[in-house]
């Protein structure tokens, strides 16, 4: 048999027992396919497929097929290719027929009555052969050579035909392989792939930074013309309201305002917008006989009565920015900071704590670059503070901000620190964990009440190196002394943790800010005072509130400055955040006070807060007066004369007579700094 018979479809199965079989929405009749398996092709296009095949099919037979040279007709090699609607290859659309029939004279009766069928379907159509002739181009014939080759496919593939066409990848199968990568990166995260995603978070968040900084210059340098578009537009998309032009109102509809309930929320939203607008440009836009400083006035009372403040703290806070800037500070305050939790180093490492949190159906990611221990949480489909992990001490619940302080300190193993003002505890085993727990921290906090949650926490992080005590921060040089390096984190305001505690938007006034401006004060120099400035590895102190107000901030480390001529501001190591004021309202500070750092919610998604950190240095006297080189004048009474000097005569204290009162000093001093004084030396009698 040769190799063509091989491949050859066997004769055609009866037309009658075709059309027995059950095709579903199929005519019996529409089959003249081989193949049994099921088509996807909808019913309708392969009922108009099949009647064109029917009808050249009965073409070319009722041509050949008359008299004698009907047999011949048959034993012709006949091929008809269907070609398949779909593109695809697949085995469930149309394959290509090979009707490659050698038929006996014992099929001629199937051949009369396939025949005759197909005259039967063709009586009642049309006898024009056109529409016949326009579907002819939808067959070829196939050739020897297409025959060949078909058969060549079918055969077994040889190794060499296996090999992949492309053996040198190009550049577009690199990107190609990266895009999958990068694909099958993003559906979900594990281990291997959180760094390099927080990697590229970052670079993109700074790609976003800086198109949102270029966009907001753009908008800052837009001519009036498009302004007044946009202007334009938001009259005819807000109704009636915005119809009408903007009017500042007087101190006297202000007023009449208020009698009657306060004017509605879009009126204030719209007069606040356009108090911006105007103020950003003022010389152009402002009407006439209007001064800034009534703008000014009108906006912070609208702030006020829209977010909720007194008028007080809301001109405070408002004074702190740029107009446009006040508007988002504002803004931010009303949206929840993202929740964060820290890994504690002495329990589990953070890759080892996101995966166990990822199983548990937790979404979180690493806060950033400038972090190794920080995680934010997403969503928790378990609550975060009740988890195994939280209980068994592997996080502390803790926001992104007071992260700042320890990072700043930078504690270093084997050294006694002080954390002044300590509780719940959140930085104390921070600074713990840095220590690995080496050295020793006295963790202290005036409210003995909030010291059980601080001991709670201590105890719950595994932190073993921690001392807890009740004193008032001021007291602190008097107990004890000498440490290397001293974190004050001091009780303040509050107005950078606006979106935790709203009830900071009417409680607060102007006594109020005195009083901890006051109490700031003593404690930064206690905090100072109590720094060992002879520490071989510290001598630092980072003062740092969680407020953004000048007055507890950059007027603290100020006054510290002047009051304590051995200190100077370092840099806080830090590596992002705004720089401090160097002159604000009138006021003017130390130059070096532009190296501490704030962080504000609206440019940082974190709490408001502020962040200095000091460098103790050895006091020096006021008048040193070199001992080897002092003389003590002779003193004598006015009339009398002056004593001679011989040459040689001491004339200096008896070193003697004076050891007894410098002994009681020194042990005074040591007291001070918490370190055991020597026993007392007996006088020696003369």
């Amino acid at each position: 048999m040769g190799r063509r018979a091989k491949n050859k479809q066997a004769a055609p199965e009866p037309l009658e027992k075709k059309a027995a079989k059950k095709l579903g929405k199929r005519k019996a009749d529409s089959d003249i396919d081989s193949d049994d398996g099921p088509s996807t092709r909808p019913a309708k296009k392969v009922k108009d497929f099949m009647a064109n095949a029917h009808a050249t099919a009965s073409k070319s037979f009722i041509q050949k097929g008359n008299g004698k040279d009907k047999g011949k007709a048959v034993t012709e090699k006949t091929t008809v290719v269907a070609k398949p609607i779909s593109d695809s290859d697949s085995g469930d659309g149309w394959e290509d027929v090979d009707s490659e029939v050698e038929m006996d004279d014992d099929n001629d009766d199937r051949l009369e009555d396939f025949i005759g069928d197909l005259d039967d379907s063709m009586e009642g159509s049309d006898d024009d052969d056109e529409p016949l002739r326009g579907t002819v181009q939808e067959f070829d014939f196939d050739t020897d050579e297409e025959e060949e080759i078909q058969s060549a496919s079918k055969r077994k593939k040889s190794k060499q035909s296996e090999k992949p066409l492309k053996i040198i990848p190009t550049g577009s199968d690199a990107s190609s392989d990266d895009d999958d990568d990068d694909s099958e990166e993003d559906e979900r995260v594990t281990m291997a792939n959180m760094e390099a995603r927080s990697r590229a978070l970052d670079a993109k968040a700074a790609a976003e930074a800086e198109l949102d900084e270029a966009e907001f210059q753009g908008a800052l340098a837009s001519d009036d013309k498009n302004e007044d578009l946009d202007m334009d537009e938001d009259a005819g998309t807000d109704g009636e309201i915005d119809a009408e032009p903007f009017h500042l109102p007087t101190a006297a509809e202000r007023e009449a305002e208020k009698q009657a309930g306060g004017p509605d929320l879009q009126v204030v939203q719209r007069r606040m917008r356009e108090c911006v607008r105007v103020l950003g440009k003022f010389k152009r836009l402002a009407e006439k006989g209007r001064s800034r400083s009534e703008y000014t006035d009108q906006l912070i009372a609208d702030i006020a009565s829209y977010y909720g403040y007194n008028q007080f703290l809301a001109e405070k806070l408002f004074q702190l920015f740029p107009v446009a800037e006040a508007i988002e500070f504002f803004e931010a305050n009303e949206v929840p900071r993202p929740v964060t939790i820290r890994t504690n180093s002495l329990r589990t490492r953070r890759r080892d704590l996101a995966q166990t949190l990822v199983n548990r159906g937790v979404n979180l990611e690493p806060i950033g670059k400038w972090t190794n221990e920080g995680l934010q949480v997403f969503e928790s489909s378990v609550p975060i503070g009740a988890t195994p992990e939280y209980l068994a001490g592997h996080y502390m619940l803790q926001a992104a901000s007071s992260f700042l302080p320890v990072k700043a300190l930078s504690p270093q193993p084997n050294e006694r620190v002080l954390d002044m003002a300590s509780a719940p505890g959140g930085k104390t085993t921070h600074i713990a964990a840095l220590m690995q727990n080496t050295g020793v921290v006295f963790a202290n906090d005036a409210n003995k009440a909030r010291t059980k949650s601080l001991t709670a926490n201590v105890h719950r992080l595994g932190c073993k190196n921690v001392v807890v005590c009740s004193y008032d921060g001021r007291e602190f040089p008097k107990v004890m002394g000498g440490f290397d390096r001293v974190l004050l984190d001091a009780p303040c305001s509050g107005t950078g943790v606006i979106s935790k505690d709203q009830s900071v938007k009417v409680n607060k006034s102007e006594r109020d800010f005195a009083l901890l401006s006051h109490l700031q004060k003593q404690l930064i120099l206690c905090a100072i005072d109590s720094v060992n400035p002879n520490s071989k590895t510290g001598g630092y102190i980072v003062y740092s509130t969680c407020s953004v107000t000048v007055d507890e901030n950059e007027a603290v480390v100020d006054y510290a400055l002047r009051k304590r001529p051995n200190v100077k501001l370092v840099d806080t190591g830090l590596e992002f955040g705004r720089e401090g004021y160097t002159t604000y309202r009138g006021k003017t500070f130390n130059p070096s006070v532009s190296l501490t750092r704030r962080f504000y919610p609206h440019v940082h998604n974190m709490d408001g807060f502020y962040v200095a950190k000091f460098k103790v240095g050895k006091r020096s006297k006021a008048t040193s007066v070199d001992e080897s080189a002092a003389v003590a004048e002779p003193t004598f009474v006015l009339g009398e004369e002056a004593p001679v000097q011989h040459a040689g005569e001491d004339v200096g204290f008896d070193s003697e007579e004076d050891r007894p009162y410098l002994e009681e000093a020194k042990r005074r001093r040591m007291k001070s700094k918490g370190l055991r004084p020597p026993p007392r030396s007996n006088p020696t009698k003369a």
